[in-house]
């Protein structure tokens, strides 16, 4: 018992360790020096300090002497307490040879290792608990007794003495372990409900994993797909400039080529003007007229004079102003003709080649692949549906087609397509009569097969576009959101992103013109479907892929 008293007298109130730098307050008490600087720190302000422990007051913040005596003892005795982590707890009364507390007695303030825990006092006084290093907690501030009630009124934890002498008299109160008992049983109810509600929480954040790493996959899908269609882009326009500079220096070779003929030309003009011009300036210089009057013109004659003479300035002119006129003599030259760049080449080559970037762009950001080949399931065209013979067209029929009857068989003018997809990004083509009306979309294989609520767009397990009154519409589970857009081409691309739940619609219009995109989370795979009725000859028609552009016939 001398040891564990020793020992209390080594604990820190504060902290409940052994003294750390122990420092003194006025009234006596020893504290570490960082425990009770915060302790004071936090009292700045308030307007006084006071001791943690007998609560006498200072006005003033008390100095801190070091306790050197105390911190001696407390030094030495550190050694023999048990490291952190290692076998926890000590027991109070293995000082040599620290071995790990089986108990802690409360009414001691102790903890004992098995060996101790035989030879301690069994009475009810001494409270066992789990190893705890904290016994400030457990026992009444007032009469310094063990808590072992609570006072169910004030929500408070008090000893037996407050029950019989205290404030607590006559406050309705029970056992701690009855307490106890209440609160886990309320705590299992709480659990009961946790627990469930934890399950579906994780099953929730799984799922979200999933998204988030499909949305990564996706991302990255993109993000090499926008790359690849970024770099064929550049490709593709610095081909068309390489194309248009190269046609532009070639046509400036040839122009260039062109005058440079034309200039030495009219340079070796220059030079026989210039030495017909220094001869005549001779002549008119002379002072004999008979040597003038006698001067022949051998290359020239009598041409030089009379009626040449008359018009030499004029066809001068015009020689100078339509030097670029095809086929005019320039005193007995020819001159080829010179034109101009062909600006007007040059920039329909460069519309076109932009035209064709954008229209391939488009095709790439609309199809996402090449289309999909499909065909009709003739076990499930409706008896009124006239199917082509390579599967591809649906036409309406007022004849009764007398079709063999299978469970897939719709009783209304519809039909699937025989391939169904579960999964990726697909598209397909489909190109619609003039006249008539018909429905395009696609829809689960469970959908209805008889009835109106068999029509695509007429449950929540199909998703049509459809032409009524020369009115783009579109419909799922009933619900008909009509478009701004007339009609003006009879060729219709639908295009699926199963995973990403996006089924849209395109007119292959010049340009293509997006319809309508479904937003939905697909739960089954997904089949082509046609409808088709008014008169014979309405038809939808699967077409292959192609360049989008819009068939005869437009509207």
């Amino acid at each position: 018992m001398a040891a564990a008293d020793l020992r209390d007298e080594l604990i820190c109130s504060i902290c409940l360790s052994i003294y750390t730098d122990p420092v003194s307050l006025p009234c006596g008490h020893n504290f570490c020096r960082d425990c009770i600087g915060g302790v004071l720190g936090t009292q700045e302000g308030s307007g006084a300090y006071s001791c943690p422990e007998c609560r006498a007051e200072y006005q003033e913040r008390p100095a801190l002497p070091r306790n050197r005596a105390l911190g001696n003892i407390a030094e030495r005795f550190r050694p023999t307490e048990t490291e952190p982590g290692e076998t926890g707890i000590p027991c109070s009364y293995c000082l040599l040879s620290p071995v790990p507390a089986a108990k802690s007695c409360l009414l001691c303030e102790a903890s004992l290792c098995d060996t101790h825990l035989r030879g301690h006092c069994q009475s009810a006084e001494h409270v066992l608990t789990e190893p705890t290093a904290s016994f400030m907690g457990r026992k009444c501030s007032v009469h310094h007794k063990v808590l072992e009630y609570h006072c169910c009124e004030d929500s408070a934890f008090i000893c037996v003495y407050c029950c019989l002498a205290g404030e607590h008299r006559g406050h309705r109160v029970e056992l701690l372990s009855e307490a106890s008992e209440k609160k886990k049983e309320k705590l299992r109810k709480v659990l009961e409900k946790l627990s469930p509600e934890r399950e579906e929480t994780e099953r929730g954040a799984q799922r979200l994993q999933e998204r988030r790493r499909e949305v990564a996959e996706v991302a990255a899908g993109e993000t090499e797909r926008v790359t690849a269609l970024f770099r064929g882009i550049r490709e593709e326009l610095e081909a068309l400039e390489k194309r248009l500079l190269s046609d532009i220096s070639r046509q400036k070779e040839e122009l260039c080529l062109q005058l440079t003929e034309l200039i030495q030309q009219l340079e070796i003009k220059k030079d026989e003007l210039s030495r017909k011009i220094r001869h005549i300036e001779e002549l008119c210089n002379m002072a004999d007229p008979l040597t003038v009057l006698q001067e022949q013109w051998e290359s020239h004659g009598a041409a030089f004079c009379g009626a040449e003479g008359a018009d030499t300035e004029g066809r001068e002119r015009e020689d100078t102003e339509g030097a670029d006129t095809e086929g005019r003599e320039r005193g007995g030259i020819k001159v080829p003709a010179v034109g101009h760049l062909d600006v007007g080449r040059i920039s329909e080559t460069l519309l076109t080649g932009l035209a064709g970037i954008v229209t391939g762009v488009e095709g790439r950001l609309i199809y996402g692949q090449e289309a999909t080949e499909l065909v009709l399931d003739i076990n499930t065209a409706g008896n009124h549906v006239s199917v082509s013979g390579d599967g591809k067209s649906a036409s309406y029929s007022h004849t009764d087609q007398r079709h063999p009857q299978t469970p897939e068989r719709f009783q209304v003018p519809q039909a699937l397509s025989s391939r169904s997809f579960p999964s990726g990004r697909h598209y397909w083509e489909v190109e619609v009569s003039e006249s008539g009306y018909w429905r395009v979309g696609a829809a689960y294989p469970s959908i209805e097969r008889g009835g109106d609520q068999s029509l695509i767009g007429n449950n929540n397990k199909s998703w049509g576009l459809y032409r009524w009154n020369n009115n783009y519409t579109v419909r799922h589970d009933r619900k008909d959101t009509q478009l701004p857009h007339a009609p003006s081409c009879r060729r219709i691309r639908i295009s699926l992103d199963y995973e990403a739940g996006r089924l849209s619609f395109y007119e292959l219009s010049e340009p293509i013109r997006h319809l309508h995109t479904f937003t939905a989370s697909f739960t089954e795979p997904l089949h082509a479907a046609f409808w088709v009725v008014g008169y014979n000859g309405v038809y939808v028609r699967i077409i292959s892929s192609g360049p989008a552009h819009c068939p005869a016939g437009n509207q």
